[in-house]
């Protein structure tokens, strides 16, 4: 949160010509989400899926729930994944903080995010293809490598403004 203060408002103000703090765009949440198709097959792994969430990076996703399905080649209300609560606030700091410094220099062969994965709405979201990237994840624990989303929610009105919001924040996009 500081370094949103001191130095990312002044850059967004500078860079976008923005007259009053109020508009320059900020962090509002970060959600994680992990997909697990495999357990249409097999509802078990919903319940170890949704336990391994909670203690991924440090609870940051809140307490995870089912998803539940609502294609047409599921029978609906089938289980089929685990989705975080998003993180605010100081959590919300922590998370990115350890996600820009620790775990993304742990993802192999890792030259940086894709630029590219924005909604059109100002949000980012991030696929990762294993979990235990985390240091905070214990590698003798987990049963099976699963991969999983972090959308970063802004106040962005743009995918330019949100890009370069998470620029400044640190988030190493691709050039």
């Amino acid at each position: 949160m500081g370094k949103y203060k001191s130095e990312v408002i002044p850059t967004l103000m500078k860079r976008f010509g923005y007259t009053n703090v109020m508009q320059v765009p900020r962090l509002k949440s970060i959600v994680l989400n992990m997909g697990l198709g495999e357990a249409v097959g097999n509802p078990k792994l919903i319940d170890r899926g949704v336990a391994a969430h909670a203690k991924s990076p440090g609870k940051a996703g809140g307490h995870p729930r089912p998803r539940r399905a609502r294609n047409f080649k599921l029978r609906e209300g089938m289980p089929i994944g685990a989705k975080g609560h998003a993180c605010r606030r100081e959590r919300m700091w922590e998370f990115l903080d350890r996600l820009v410094t620790l775990s993304l220099p742990r993802v192999r062969d890792f030259r940086g995010t894709s630029p590219k994965a924005f909604d059109g709405s100002g949000n980012y979201t991030l696929g990762l293809k294993e979990q235990i990237v985390f240091p905070e994840i214990d590698f003798d624990k987990v049963e099976k490598i699963k991969g999983m989303n972090i959308t970063f929610v802004t106040t962005a009105d743009t995918d330019e403004e949100a890009k370069e919001l998470l620029a400044n924040l640190g988030m190493p996009f691709r050039s």
